[in-house]
């Protein structure tokens, strides 16, 4: 893959780790700890930390939003997670979170100029991943998976995560602006990546099989996301009846090439901050990046395999 798409997903590969320190540090679970959640499992500072953004948001809402996750799992978490810290708590909470993991992981350097340019270039970059810029695709229907909402289709959430991110306010130190930008950025291509997955006809369980069968991750990885085997066994039938799965449970070469367009239509839908940015400024944000980025992947804070596909896809 050459050209924009590439300089597109790179930039993704990029700021992805920087966001999802929040889901992983032992600082975000002390935060979350201290509101109320439990914290023996990830799930539930999880869902309040992500689910935040959309307000007090019910199931509903976030299975459209999250998009991967199956309707019961979401049921354990939302919105029952509300009545332990409403979401401007949780907000603030997830701020604190992040200002303290990051000063955990880059020490010193968060007051350091290269963050405060870092932090500058993303905020422009994100603030161009205005509501309405999937201009492509425009509001997503997310097919639902049979049995999970009682609908064939049903309608993200109309802003979707990328707007709800956007309309908070932005903090003030270098550190958690950068933050704030690629937690924007990254939801802004999420929700592009919805939409990409409903033009190509996949529900959300079978983009877990179809993204599994070409190699993102193992199965077992996206277990995670609350499917019995019954549902995944089902999109299986499903996926192989369109040609798209082979009797074994990996990607034919029609397979192959529906998931290589949906990445390819993610990136196009993710493409229009970059541009604002332009390509000197993206160039020196990837430099910039390189560094914090070496520093998150060695922490060893995250799993060394993801539902993401970072450096599969």
């Amino acid at each position: 893959m050459t050209g924009e798409p590439a300089r597109v997903r790179q930039m993704w590969h990029l700021l992805e780790p920087l966001h999802a320190v929040l889901y992983y540090a032992p600082e975000a679970f002390e935060e979350a700890a201290a509101l109320g959640y439990d914290t023996t499992e990830r799930w539930a500072s999880y869902f309040a930390w992500r689910a935040a953004p959309l307000g007090a948001a019910d199931a509903r809402e976030v299975v459209r939003a999250f998009h991967s996750f199956a309707p019961a799992m979401v049921d354990g978490y939302v919105p029952d997670g509300w009545a332990t810290a409403a979401p401007d708590v949780v907000l603030a909470a997830r701020l604190r979170a992040v200002d303290r993991a990051y000063r955990a992981l880059f020490r010193d350097r968060v007051e350091g100029p290269e963050f405060a340019e870092a932090a500058a270039l993303a905020r422009r970059a994100a603030e161009a991943a205005a509501p309405g810029s999937h201009g492509g695709l425009g509001v997503a229907q997310a097919p639902v998976a049979p049995g999970g909402l009682g609908a064939a289709k049903a309608p993200v959430t109309s802003g979707g995560l990328g707007p709800a991110n956007s309309a908070l306010p932005w903090p003030d130190a270098p550190h958690l602006v950068l933050w704030h930008a690629a937690t924007v950025l990254r939801e802004h291509r999420g929700d592009g990546h919805i939409a990409a997955l409903a033009e190509a006809g996949l529900d959300p369980v079978e983009a877990l099989v179809s993204f599994a069968a070409v190699g993102a991750a193992a199965p077992e990885v996206f277990a995670s996301r609350g499917w019995s085997a019954a549902e995944w066994g089902a999109a299986r039938r499903r996926l192989r009846e369109r040609g798209l799965l082979a009797a074994d449970g990996t990607a034919t070469d029609t397979g192959h090439e529906l998931r290589a367009k949906v990445e390819l239509r993610t990136d196009e839908e993710a493409a229009a901050p970059w541009r604002a940015l332009g390509e000197p400024g993206r160039e020196r944000l990837a430099q910039l990046l390189g560094e914090p980025w070496l520093e998150v992947i060695g922490s060893g804070l995250l799993p060394s395999e993801n539902t993401l596909g970072i450096g599969k896809v």
